[in-house]
């Protein structure tokens, strides 16, 4: 009986990567092997059911694996946006005893991510979502990934809008992690339009969200970091 190692499969994948490894008869995966597949998110038919006589790593045709692919991460990237929309309603919700006008911006908010999302299930393109410039935030630069204006810290929550700042930063967070799923997704966008449209809607949401922190905070002037 032959064990295929972590470091086998490695050296494998730094050839030419897969998304299946079919396991060839006469051999076994060792626990650190299974888990380089697992991390990897590479299917692994059950040992039992391989047909005898095919190949170490053997990978289906390029057409079928990007289809397989494209499939995946779609149905994954729609859960995870639809995930990120209910925390729009669940913010604006929470806002709307305590500041309308705030509320009222966040649903406006949530109706922009929503076109984003049936942009992304191959819906029309998303419309353009107004800037309001501030002195680090303007129209050049809003549909880029900025960052954060300044670090939230325990000392945000005692102030008097404390509890929307962190709820703002919550939903700025989730947004900011579906970001990065979004560019592993289309293999980080590179040429494709699509992928290009979505994140700079997102960006401008992120950036919008960003100035809404800093109003909440007190800032008269910009806070953002040098």
């Amino acid at each position: 009986m032959k064990f295929i190692t972590e470091d086998d499969l490695r050296d494998l994948y730094k050839k030419e990567p897969f998304t299946e490894y079919v396991i060839e008869a006469g051999t076994r995966l060792t626990p650190g092997a299974r888990q380089f597949l697992a991390d990897r998110q590479i299917f692994l038919p059950d040992e039992d059911t391989v047909p005898m006589g095919r190949s170490l790593g053997k990978q289906e045709s390029k057409s079928g694996k990007l289809a397989k692919d494209k499939t995946l991460w779609g149905k994954r990237l729609s859960i995870r946006m639809k995930s990120v929309e209910t925390l729009f309603l669940v913010l604006a919700e929470e806002l709307l005893s305590r500041d309308v006008l705030l509320a009222q911006k966040i649903i406006s908010l949530k109706k922009c991510f929503t076109d984003i999302r049936k942009t992304m299930d191959g819906g029309a393109a998303c419309d353009v979502l107004n800037c309001e410039e501030c002195t680090g935030i303007r129209e050049d630069n809003f549909s880029q990934e900025l960052g954060e204006c300044f670090e939230i810290t325990e000392f945000h929550i005692q102030l008097g809008k404390g509890r929307e700042i962190i709820s703002l930063h919550r939903l700025r967070c989730a947004l900011q992690e579906m970001q990065m799923e979004i560019e592993e997704a289309f293999d980080n966008c590179g040429d494709n339009k699509q992928c290009k449209e979505i994140t700079g809607k997102t960006n401008q949401i992120i950036n919008t969200l960003s100035q809404l922190i800093c109003y909440a905070a007190g800032g008269e002037t910009c806070q953002r970091k040098s």
